[in-house]
């Protein structure tokens, strides 16, 4: 009867440990085949060996090795075994496989996998997804399509997940004509579209593709009666952010639907800051209002979208409100918030007031950024924000708060002056 036995890193004495392996991958083919026998006249030494036929599973070792860029050394690892009568499981396989593949030896990689193919093993879902990972990664995307082929022509049991591999594997690579056929091609063969499917193709169009594209894939969504989900809605709204086109966006997100719950404030939020990028302040403030009315509360990252639109339009008042409405709300300013009031006041020359506004927040807190980034990507960063970030980089060692931060701010400004104004 065959057995089965776990080779891991323990088995190995300290000396032949992987991660104490200092030489590279590029190592005379004599020195990796002498560490071969090690680890393997070390193993035998610790376990049991009877002779008989036993199937060995190496795969944490393999996988170390590989993480090391130390594929030869288990390509010959597995030569050792094979010539100590030593069989490798069928996960081995799969692991020097994906070795191979993730340190560029492709021709290797091809001939274990060819090996597989003809054998009664069946690859795993999980080994696909990492194989096509590899080649994607190297641009190889026609190997990709060869492999879809195979596992199709061998009526392998892994449909319709490879087709979703792949696509997804097509799309990261913007390679949209190979991710259509594909999508065309899975639903020939009865395979229909499904949730994450139809989304990865919204936002595969959304990076890549042009707006006619993006939107014809979210009506191929809508069809299929799916709804699209949070990452959907955030590449096409960027799409869209991105060319300006503030009401196409508008028209996308009631579409979607404002009130739907699950998405949170994403929605609204999103929608205000199509307003603010443009500095559309009525209608900021008017969905603002029905935001509210609709019985959603306004969050961290719907004031600072408010706030980042008043400080640019240096609208004071505005602002002051704004951080008294975020208090009665028992939301947290953070480092945005903060640099909203730094900046419009010393905008307006108006430093000595700007505690007025400050004082709203707790100035004794740590600086925290708890804004969503999606903001940045419209507004951009305010310089005391950017400033701030910049120095806390580098000064990460002490303890810093909002006062703390301003006052270096204010220092850094007033040396400024005095230079522009010596100048």
């Amino acid at each position: 009867m065959e057995g089965t036995l776990l080779l891991s890193t323990t088995c190995v004495s300290s000396s032949l440990k992987p991660q104490h392996l200092s030489f590279s991958s590029h190592q005379p083919q004599s020195q990796s085949r002498a560490l071969a026998r090690k680890i393997i006249r070390k193993w035998k030494q610790e376990e049991c060996f009877d002779g008989k036929d036993i199937y060995v599973d190496c795969v944490p070792l393999i996988r170390s090795l590989s993480r090391q860029k130390m594929p030869h050394v288990a390509q010959e690892l597995l030569l050792e075994m094979k010539s100590d009568g030593l069989l490798p499981s069928n996960s081995t396989l799969s692991a020097l496989m994906l070795c191979h593949a993730n340190n560029g030896l492709f021709p290797q990689a091809e001939a274990i996998w060819d090996e597989m193919l003809h054998s009664s093993f069946v690859p795993s879902i999980q080994v696909v997804s990492e194989l096509f990972d590899a080649y994607g990664n190297v641009g190889c995307f026609e190997k990709v399509n060869e492999i879809l082929a195979q596992i199709r022509s061998r009526n392998l049991s892994l449909f319709p997940e490879v087709y979703s591999l792949a696509i997804s594997c097509f799309g990261k690579g913007g390679q949209l004509e190979l991710m259509e056929g594909t999508l065309k091609e899975m639903i020939s063969r009865g395979f229909p579209l499904d949730s994450a499917t139809g989304n990865a193709f919204i936002r595969y169009y959304s990076i890549f593709g042009s707006l006619t594209e993006m939107e014809t894939a979210y009506g191929r969504l809508k069809r299929s009666r799916f709804l699209i989900e949070e990452e959907g809605i955030r590449a096409m709204s960027f799409a869209y952010l991105k060319k300006r086109k503030f009401y196409r966006l508008a028209e996308l997100l009631k579409n979607v639907g404002l009130g739907r719950r699950n998405l949170g404030n994403l929605s609204w939020n999103l929608l205000l800051l199509s307003y603010a990028a443009d500095f559309k302040m009525k209608s900021l403030q008017r969905e603002f209002l029905r935001m509210v009315e609709a019985g959603f509360h306004p969050d961290l990252t719907t004031f600072n979208i408010r706030a980042l639109a008043f400080s640019r339009m240096s609208l004071l008042w505005d602002l002051h409100l704004s951080l008294e409405h975020m208090k009665h709300e028992k939301v947290v300013p953070d480092l945005v918030t903060c640099g909203c009031v730094v900046d419009a006041y010393l905008e307006r020359r108006l430093g000595k007031n700007m505690y007025f506004a400050l004082n709203k927040m707790n100035l004794d807190d740590s600086p925290l950024i708890l804004t969503d980034p999606f903001v940045f990507e419209v507004l951009g960063k305010g310089d005391f924000h950017a400033s701030s970030e910049a120095f806390l980089e580098f000064q990460s060692q002490r303890e810093w708060t909002y006062r703390r931060l301003i006052s270096v701010y204010l220092k850094k400004q007033y040396r400024r002056n005095q230079i522009f104004w010596n100048y």
